[in-house]
């Protein structure tokens, strides 16, 4: 299926206007915590802010997150560089954005760092924080076994949108606001195990409205 990305820019960006009074209000990413513990920033910045040919790992999230930050140092992303605030986020890999690019465009870029740079001037930096915003649930740390017993539940995220989780015998998926396209499926778990910030590594991009 190929969507339109004019439509995609349109419909977020004014869902993007009601959150900022919500984003203007959030912490700085500066206001770092002190102690031991880890942050899921620092984890998407351990092998150092460069794209490679990993397709299963979180370079385009993890640029993407650094870009808004960049452009945006007071945006509610910036939690995820506050190691002792709560949350679970699930995080879409590289081959995740690439499809997601597909299904925009009709095509594949062939590097990460294509995909990236393809999406951000496709989007843009508001887009891209509502989509980033809609991946993280605050306060509260989900491992595995919690979310495993959790079908049914509908997850409120920093966007303010909510996703489902959908357990089946053989994967758990997170339903989000597109019908058309197929949910993310969880691929990885407890990433960040210990600290008060967890992910999860999904395969899909979640999308916070119907495109």
């Amino acid at each position: 299926m190929t969507i339109s990305m004019r439509g995609l820019t349109a419909t977020i960006a004014t869902s993007a206007v009601a959150l900022t009074g919500a984003l203007a209000a959030a912490p700085a990413a500066q206001a770092e915590d002190r102690g031991r513990t880890t942050s899921l920033a620092q984890v998407l910045a351990a092998d150092g802010h460069k794209f490679d040919k990993k397709w299963g790992d979180l370079d385009i999230l993890d640029a993407a997150v650094m870009a808004v930050l960049d452009a945006k140092p007071d945006s509610a992303v910036g939690i995820l560089a506050k190691k002792k605030a709560k949350l679970t986020a699930f995080l879409p890999t590289d081959r995740a954005f690439r499809q997601l690019a597909k299904d925009l465009t009709g095509s594949a870029p062939r590097s990460e760092k294509a995909t990236f740079n393809a999406l951000a001037k496709a989007a843009g930096i508001d887009v891209i924080e509502t989509v980033l915003l809609y991946h993280v649930v605050p306060g509260a740390t989900l491992n595995s076994g919690k979310v495993a017993k959790s079908d049914g539940a509908e997850l409120t995220t920093a966007q303010g949108g909510t996703v489902t989780v959908n357990v089946t015998k053989k994967f758990i998926a997170l339903v989000d606001a597109d019908p058309d396209l197929r949910d993310p499926r969880v691929v990885k778990v407890d990433i960040n195990k210990g600290n008060p910030q967890i992910g999860h590594v999904i395969d899909r991009v979640l999308l916070p409205l119907d495109v």
